[in-house]
């Protein structure tokens, strides 16, 4: 079995759990409030501007005998470079405060994840950040493009507040083509492992991102009491 499909195998509970989320399940449906949106693409955010920076950590920590993953992370680095830009003007457009976000703290999960991938790359082995990719770009193929649709026709905005979900999940099909490729290159044993942990908290840690959003029913039902 390829080095990718034995990842697939070995995230395979953290990605269902993931996926069964009641939340995921209302943005495929279209069944998302303008807040939930908007609290979603605030801590999307606060870890995307992130990724070129841990990419850059990670393309700075790899051995020589590893060159061909450190040009992959290069061609990486230029593709994603400036995509929190595009999720400030999607919180634009929604009507929120992009400043406000930009300079704003993130929530607990997302502040973990983030200083567990740079203290991963720093203390560890810089390979592991590449589960980070497996989560992110896997779950935006299954995901991005659908909810966006779903969301748009629900809360009747414009295409212009949906510029990072279309985005990834049309780019993010080509680089997981890509992605498979780099991961099935890799035969060390030990970067295997790092990547699959890494993967699996990463997993985790994105899960509690989704849990702790505004759900959409608790703001019906204090919509609904406030009204009376």
């Amino acid at each position: 079995m390829s080095f990718f499909n034995q990842l697939q195998q070995a995230t395979a509970v953290e990605r269902q759990t993931l996926f069964e989320l009641p939340i995921i399940r209302d943005a495929l449906e279209g069944r998302v409030t303008l807040e939930s949106y908007c609290a979603f693409l605030e801590q999307a955010y606060h870890h995307v501007r992130h990724t070129a920076p841990l990419m850059m950590a990670c393309g700075s920590r790899l051995p020589a005998h590893q060159e061909w993953l450190r040009e992959a992370t290069c061609e990486y680095i230029e593709e994603e470079y400036g995509h929190d830009q595009w999720i400030l003007s999607d919180i634009t457009v929604c009507g929120g405060d992009a400043e406000a976000v930009r300079y704003g703290e993130p929530g607990l999960s997302m502040e973990l994840m983030v200083a567990y991938l740079y203290n991963y790359i720093d203390r560890h082995n810089p390979v592991g950040l590449f589960g980070m990719v497996n989560v992110l770009e896997g779950t935006s193929i299954a995901l991005a493009t659908q909810a966006a649709d779903a969301i748009r026709e629900t809360l009747a905005l414009p295409a212009e507040a949906f510029s990072y979900l279309h985005s990834h999940g049309t780019l993010d099909q080509e680089h997981m083509e890509t992605y498979r490729a780099l991961m099935d290159q890799l035969t060390d044993p030990d970067d295997q492992a790092a990547v699959i942990h890494v993967s699996k908290v990463v997993y985790r840690l994105y899960t509690d991102m989704f849990r702790a959003l505004p759900q959409p029913e608790t703001q019906v039902r204090e919509q609904a009491n406030a009204a009376l």
